[in-house]
């Protein structure tokens, strides 16, 4: 029979229980309040055009865009710009106001997914900004070889739904329940294609670690400060998301910031 375990060693098994309960908390109500900083970094964004406009030239691929839960494709209607702007050829998901997974939802994406590749002749990049990266990162698991890569702002993938300030406006929207184990499991996994998850410790809707991938050959984070709000308008975000996009297909490298770009950036985040 083996030994009881010592209280020192009891200690140690239950910190990643202690951490783990820290991670199931949503942003703080002060987190929350900072929110309001996201028209400010719209007025960045504007400013900051006559930069951006010098970013990378895209190659032409298609970019397939999802709006956040309660959003409609007004809100990603700078970034599509900025990217169409640099040669992409962008489109919104069509879908009116993202309500979340109600029936038809997701078949509509994957026979538009179909059509973009079949129109194009090229791999599509798919970009989802908070409830939207959910549906890119399900559509890459669905179609990897429609697929070019996944870029997601503020989406929490991993930790508990209630480690959001929006569970109950999901519930209420969608007629869903947040807690279905099974479908968290499913969302958990990885896409098997390059997927960069870029977030900010200052989200006031998203715990942060919920945005967190595992480290892989073909999945990274990038953390930038920014508003859960503001993450598709922020400029520093939005620089990091066309870097990821103007890689060569085949070619995808993990964002590596270099000079005064090491500043605004972390791409390896600690506990």
């Amino acid at each position: 029979m083996p030994a009881a375990p010592s209280p020192r060693s009891r200690r140690r098994a239950a910190k990643p229980d202690a951490a783990a309960h820290h991670e199931l908390r949503a942003p703080s109500a002060w987190l929350l309040m900072l929110e309001g900083r996201a028209p400010w970094e719209y007025a960045a964004l504007l400013a900051a055009l006559p930069w951006m406009k010098k970013l990378p030239q895209g190659d032409g691929h298609p970019v397939f865009v999802f709006p956040g839960l309660g959003a409609n494709d007004v809100t990603t209607a700078p970034l599509r710009t900025l990217l169409d702007s640099l040669g992409y050829a962008t489109q919104a998901w069509g879908q009116g106001f993202n309500f979340g997974p109600r029936a038809g939802v997701l078949e509509r994406i994957k026979h538009d997914l179909q059509a973009l590749h079949r129109r194009h002749h090229r791999k599509v990049s798919l970009i989802g900004w908070s409830l939207g990266g959910l549906y890119a990162r399900e559509l890459a698991k669905e179609c990897p070889e429609l697929t070019r890569c996944v870029v997601t702002l503020g989406t929490p993938f991993t930790g508990h739904p209630r480690a959001t300030n929006a569970w109950r406006f999901f519930e209420l929207l969608s007629g869903k329940a947040a807690h279905d184990p099974a479908l968290l499991e499913q969302i958990r996994q990885p896409p098997p294609v390059p997927t960069t998850s870029i977030y900010s410790r200052s989200d006031g809707v998203v715990a942060w670690r919920c945005s967190v991938n595992e480290p892989s050959p073909l999945a990274e984070n990038i953390e930038v400060p920014a508003s859960h709000i503001g993450l598709g308008v922020n400029p520093i975000a939005l620089y990091a998301l066309a870097d990821r996009l103007a890689q060569p297909e085949g070619q995808w490298a993990h964002f590596e910031p270099k000079g005064a770009r090491r500043w605004f950036y972390k791409t390896t985040p600690s506990a």
